[in-house]
């Protein structure tokens, strides 16, 4: 009675045609399942655009030889010349063109996405992503920062299109936070391909939240899964200044293995700390946040300066690129002004206020 097949491994055109004439059902693989979630879960026109570009990817091997009654069996002049176009090579051929399409229109999706990258680089907010393995509660995080109301369930691949929110951070400094797509153990390579735009705001950010679910039995494969994709992806996942561990789900943890995993983070140098947090409760997440205030601090220089009365334009220009940390207003109309920068626009800042205290 069985309909279907599915191989925890990937298979090739050949193996799947025959264990199909085998089981006399269909067989899909590794490969094929991960497509088929993609495709249910796809949202937006891009995350739509990159499942059917990997999804036609696969199929053009997979195309079974089953319409050799539909060639055309004169090609060419007279007796001369041998069969025609097989209906196999016109399937491949629109396929083909089907993608050649998709990737232009991938193209222009880039090309939008970038800009709007060019675009948060001019309002100097920082960048903080969120990567992990699929179902690690790396969307309920997202939520939990941003009182935002993405799609977060326990299933795998809840997000496939990427979700980015302004927030603002306790002492003052917003930030840009950016929800990515999951991974997973043996990805196919054309996913990883299809999907590299999304990632690219991974790669852009300025801090990583590596979300870990500790509460699973195989945290730590799904952790070394995540960091050879972001070797991958040319990001040093030790990089302790860059990426922060963030262990998930401890509602899930009873108390001695709470406990434990407590023990194991205070072992960690402080740099490289792990946050133990329930995205779910809340807890430890004002930790997190105060974590990710240290290290964007640690990669932006701070200045103190003093403004004339009346100097509006100075005043715009540091709101334009900078963030304004503390504000005092003097008695005469003149301002005393904590600001940070982006590394980028620090000399421009120098040149404008050279009688600037630089303070950290």
């Amino acid at each position: 009675e069985i309909g279907l097949v599915v191989m925890d491994c990937a298979l090739s055109p050949v193996q799947q045609r025959n264990l199909e004439k085998a089981f006399g059902c269909k067989v899909i693989d590794r490969t094929g399942l991960i497509l088929e979630i993609f495709g249910r879960r796809a949202r937006t026109k891009e995350g739509a655009l990159q499942v059917e570009l990997a999804h036609l990817n696969y199929q053009k091997s997979r195309l079974v030889r089953s319409w050799t009654h539909l060639e055309r069996q004169r090609g060419g002049f007279g007796f001369l010349g041998g069969p025609g176009e097989t209906q196999i090579e016109a399937d491949r051929r629109i396929i083909q063109e089907r993608m050649t399409k998709i990737e232009r229109d991938l193209d222009s999706v880039k090309r939008t996405r970038s800009l709007h990258r060019a675009s948060r680089k001019r309002v100097p907010y920082p960048i903080v992503a969120l990567v992990g393995y699929t179902n690690a509660g790396k969307s309920t995080l997202f939520n939990r920062l941003t009182s935002a109301e993405v799609l977060a369930q326990d299933m795998l691949f809840a997000t496939l299109d990427p979700t980015a929110r302004a927030i603002k951070l306790p002492h003052g400094a917003r930030i840009m936070l950016s929800d990515t797509v999951g991974f997973i153990s043996d990805l196919p390579t054309q996913l990883v391909a299809a999907f590299r735009a999304t990632l690219e705001d991974a790669i852009e950010a300025d801090v990583l939240l590596h979300v870990r679910d500790v509460a699973h039995e195989d945290t730590q494969a799904q952790a070394a899964d995540v960091h050879a994709i972001l070797r991958d992806l040319g990001i040093n996942p030790d990089d302790g200044q860059r990426v922060i561990e963030v262990w998930n789900k401890a509602d899930l943890l009873d108390p001695a293995e709470r406990e434990r995993q407590l023990g194991i983070a205070t072992l960690r140098p402080d740099g490289s700390r792990p946050a133990l947090v329930s995205a779910l409760t809340g807890e430890g997440v004002e930790r997190l946040i105060r974590s990710i205030e240290a290290r964007i601090a640690h990669s932006r220089p701070v200045y103190g300066l003093e403004l004339a009365p009346g100097d509006g334009k100075s005043l715009a220009w540091l709101h334009a690129n900078g963030e304004i940390l503390q504000r005092e207003d003097g008695e005469d109309g003149g301002l005393k002004l904590i600001v940070r920068l982006p590394p980028e626009r620090e000399g421009a800042f120098t040149a404008r206020f050279p009688e600037a205290e630089r303070l950290g």
